[in-house]
């Protein structure tokens, strides 16, 4: 059987030792995620959407992968000031990623959001983000933690469990929802940790959390792979 084709957007890396130079990367954990899934995964170059059509790039694919990654720069989301924490910025990755956001919202390809993804869809929706969560204290970095996940939703579903526990690596969270998203699932500091679309065109879910981390030995994890997978699987038939 074919495996589907996923897009996952690249990340810029300044230095790469088995490159010896700047690279375009993707995580080794979650290129395995999507592998042991039964899908291809494949990083696109993140280009100018003011040059490329991005839809038509994205034509070929079945589903979409938006990965974690360094922080949207604040202006995105009508910031008018930057706090000291803010860190990666780079305004050609903002400008891909938002355009990958909307395509696939629009078109209705498959789409799962990872961490950044999530905060880029939100962005996207027109949403806002916590420049900062406050600190060591309430930043969740290197952080496993118990999340609950509403009953009925398509995160539920994928999930396979209204309980989780999650791999977490952010500073900033959701401020003010895009339109048309709802909460899916929260932490028990009220952080928001999933989101979806119910009149979504595609099946679509985005976590704040890492499931790449612990994908290889939580099966709940490697759902949301596996989900994303057989949703593309079953557009491309």
């Amino acid at each position: 059987m074919t495996r589907p084709l996923i897009a996952i957007p690249a990340r810029f890396s300044a230095t790469t030792s088995v490159l010896r130079y700047a690279a375009e990367v993707n995580a080794r954990a979650l290129v395995e995620a999507v592998w042991r899934a039964g899908g291809e995964p494949v990083s696109i170059h993140p280009s100018d959407p003011t040059h490329t059509d991005v839809a038509t790039r994205l034509a070929r694919f079945d589903g979409v992968l938006l990965p974690g990654g360094g922080d949207i720069a604040p202006h995105r989301y009508g910031a008018t000031d930057r706090h000291d924490s803010v860190y990666d910025v780079d305004h050609l990755q903002d400008a891909f990623d938002l355009e990958v956001a909307h395509q696939a919202l629009e078109t209705g390809i498959p789409l799962l959001a990872i961490c950044r993804g999530l905060q880029v869809v939100n962005v996207a929706l027109g949403g806002t983000l916590h420049q900062d969560m406050g600190g060591p204290d309430h930043e969740h970095r290197h952080l496993l933690h118990p999340v609950t996940i509403r009953p009925g939703t398509r995160t539920a579903h994928a999930v396979g469990a209204e309980k989780a526990e999650v791999s977490c690596y952010h500073h900033q969270r959701v401020e003010r929802l895009g339109n048309g998203l709802t909460v899916t699932a929260t932490a028990e500091d009220g952080t928001i940790e999933a989101l979806e679309i119910p009149t979504a065109r595609g099946w679509f879910s985005a976590v704040q959390w890492h499931p790449e981390d612990t994908a290889h030995s939580d099966p709940a994890q490697q759902n949301l792979f596996d989900a994303l997978v057989r949703m593309s699987m079953a557009v491309s038939c």
